[in-house]
């Protein structure tokens, strides 16, 4: 637990200055982080929620004066309020700072602050003035002394980040507020050139992603979110449609190569970031094509292969050199892609594996048998698909989802999903859920599968208990009980398990120095990716077990900045701003219980969808995309929630004027 000095975070004031040890209270609900980086103290933060001090020796009229200057670095300049306002503030407090400030100063900050947070457009004016006009009223003495006594005070250390509830939400960190705004003035390029700064597959996630940015949008408090994922996906597809080429930049040529293993998100996105810095990529991929879980698992009714292909096609355009149908541990091992030249390796293999039911007949070989990724990979590739007209598929996430939907496009009648709990627990996405239940898709929940029933070695159908909830579990959900006496049988021709999947990671031998953990996932140092195997790295879903798209995606990231400092021989650090969102997504920045203050009514834009009555019988895709008209006003509903962070530390190598735009 971080001791604090004081805190005026959320509005909530904890003061313990002069106070005994005894005396002191804890801060709770907010996690204060100790440390910048390792050897570099966090000794104070001001933010949108008010300012935290750790240590007392920090200069708060220091401090506000460069929290102004961060505000000004990161307005926009759109509107006079916040364009010239913070200006003034700033200027009051430098003078304030450097022996020249003058009675009433203090006055004029404080009506300069409430008027800037009334008056302005966007989230940057409405909350930059906050953690001020806190210090201005709880540490009012700091300021008197150097106005009275002509005193200055010389500058401290200090960090800054921008950041907004969207972007801090995103396992990317995508500059959400940015992009969308670009749309807004129709420039559907640049507003692309953003997205691409961190995805390289910005069709591929506006397509599939699980939306954690619209979960945490403020607009959301206000009438309906905005609809992030489709603005994505608009200006990947408008470049699509309306450009002879990608807008990619050129990188610069190095000798070094990286080999990388799996051309699912993780290794595409970290072969395109690693091309950009210059390093020759090659992609071992077992699958005949690249994609990964999305071209082989996510069906194309919700990703099309034409898209899905368009993006690879990106990333073989910076020169990327994929190697399809090569399994490592059986065509080729570590060493031999050691010997061939390759200064690093980045193990990226995706969760293809199932996981089983443990039920009865599970194992026995029966014929109408398949498990869920098996079933998404066979329809994809084009394989034939095992004849039936009622199927029961078992589980609750996407994956299951995605089987029942597919289901009825290759020819099934009586498609059903079978889960253990109610459709409040389920994972999978709310709108997939919708779309199915629209579909025909008949949904048995508290529904457990006991035994596998067969008949001459053919699935016959199931032996099912009912089930009803108890006590929460680890996972926060109420545990499913089976009810006594309840069993009943379900006739079926097929039986898919879509419960979940695992890695495969048997290519990985004692021998290699790679450790492996019991969940059977690679062990990496958490801040670089690194394996206990030198020059190897590790990133997606083979380290974090099955986790969302743009998870490994932005793993990739990661692992690209981490390889390039390994291969320059540097020491790993990791770069500021990624250290400032980490820290950012600790504090937690959106408030769901926050009262935003404006009119709503202001309802999102709508989507043509293929009705479910012809969509069924077709793996057509069934979200048409937004027209321009339609994403230019969606676009428009942004509130622009950014928020500025920034941290006063002790390390004392940083030059004493500096202020540094992590932004």
């Amino acid at each position: 637990m971080t001791e604090v000095s004081f805190s005026s975070w959320t509005g909530e004031i904890l003061d313990n200055r002069g106070k005994t040890d005894t005396d002191r209270v804890e801060l709770t609900g907010v996690k204060v982080p100790a440390e910048f980086e390792p050897g570099e103290r966090v000794t104070a933060l001001m933010g949108w929620n008010g300012l935290i001090v750790m240590d007392e020796r920090v200069s708060i009229p220091d401090m506000s004066r460069s929290y102004m200057e961060a505000i000004q670095e990161a307005s926009c300049g759109k509107c006079i309020p916040c364009r010239v306002g913070t200006r003034v503030m700033r200027e009051i407090l430098t003078r304030i700072c450097t022996a020249g400030g003058e009675k009433g100063d203090l006055e004029k900050l404080q009506r300069l602050g409430a008027d800037i947070m009334v008056a302005s457009k966007c989230e940057i004016g409405k909350t930059g003035p906050i953690p001020v006009l806190h210090a201005l009223k709880h540490y009012r003495k700091d300021f008197e002394e150097l106005i009275n006594q002509k005193k200055s005070v010389p500058r401290g250390h200090y960090r800054w980040h921008i950041t907004a509830p969207c972007r801090a939400a995103c396992p990317a960190s995508l500059d959400v507020p940015g992009y969308v705004e670009l749309i807004k003035e129709h420039r559907f390029e640049e507003s692309l050139d953003l997205v691409r700064e961190r995805c390289p597959q910005p069709g591929t996630i506006g397509r599939v992603c699980i939306r954690p940015c619209e979960f945490n949008c403020r607009r959301n408090l206000v009438d309906d979110t905005i609809q992030i994922k489709f603005l994505k996906r608009f200006v990947a597809d408008y470049e699509w449609t309306h450009s002879p080429e990608p807008r990619v930049p050129r990188p610069t040529e190095k000798k070094e190569k990286v080999a990388i293993i799996g051309a699912g998100p993780a290794g595409l996105s970290a072969a395109f970031y690693l091309r950009l810095k210059g390093f020759h990529c090659t992609i071992f991929e077992a699958l005949p094509e690249g994609g990964g879980m999305a071209a082989v698992g996510i069906p194309d009714y919700r990703l099309p292969r034409n898209a899905l292909g368009y993006e690879i096609d990106t990333i073989q355009r910076v020169s990327t050199e994929f190697r399809y149908n090569v399994r490592l541990g059986k065509d080729l091992s570590l060493e031999d892609i050691e010997k061939q030249g390759y200064k690093a390796i980045l193990i990226a293999v995706g969760a293809h594996d199932n996981k089983k039911m443990r039920v009865e007949g599970e194992d026995a070989g029966y014929e109408g048998f398949i498990h869920g990724v098996r079933f998404l990979r066979d329809i994809a590739l084009g394989n034939e698909i095992y004849k039936g007209k009622k199927i029961a598929v078992v589980g609750g996430g996407n994956v299951a989802i995605d089987c029942v939907r597919s289901a009825f496009r290759v020819g099934f009648e009586d498609v059903n999903l079978l889960y253990r709990r109610t459709r409040k627990e389920m994972p999978a996405d709310d709108v997939e859920i919708e779309d199915a239940e629209k579909e025909g898709v008949k949904f048995n929940y508290l529904t457990l599968p006991v035994r596998i029933l067969a008949r001459d070695n053919k699935v016959v159908g199931l032996e099912c208990i009912r089930m009803e909830l108890g006590e929460p579990d680890a996972s926060g959900r109420r545990r499913p009980v089976p009810i006594e006496g309840s069993e009943f049988r379900m006739d079926v021709d097929v039986v898919i398990p879509a419960i979940g999947q695992d890695v495969n990671l048997d290519f990985i031998e004692e021998r290699h120095g790679i450790q492996v953990s019991k969940w059977n996932t690679v062990i990496v140092n958490e801040d670089n990716l690194a394996t206990d195997r030198p020059g190897v790295f590790s990133a997606g879903d083979c380290v974090t077990g099955p986790d969302v798209l743009v998870g490994a995606m932005a793993a990739g990231y990661d692992s690209a900045l981490a390889i390039e400092q390994y291969i320059r021989g540097e020491e790993f650090h990791l770069p500021e701003y990624r250290r400032m969102e980490k820290i950012v997504k600790q504090l937690g920045v959106y408030d769901p219980n926050e009262h935003v203050g404006i009119p709503g009514g202001w309802p999102k834009s709508t989507m043509e969808h293929l009705p479910p009555e012809s969509r069924i019988h077709t793996f057509e895709e069934v979200e048409r995309g937004f027209t321009p008209d339609a994403a230019i006003r969606d676009a428009e509903r942004c509130l622009r929630c950014y928020r500025v962070l920034m941290l006063a530390t002790d390390m004392e190598e940083i030059p004493a004027d500096s202020v540094e735009d992590q932004g």
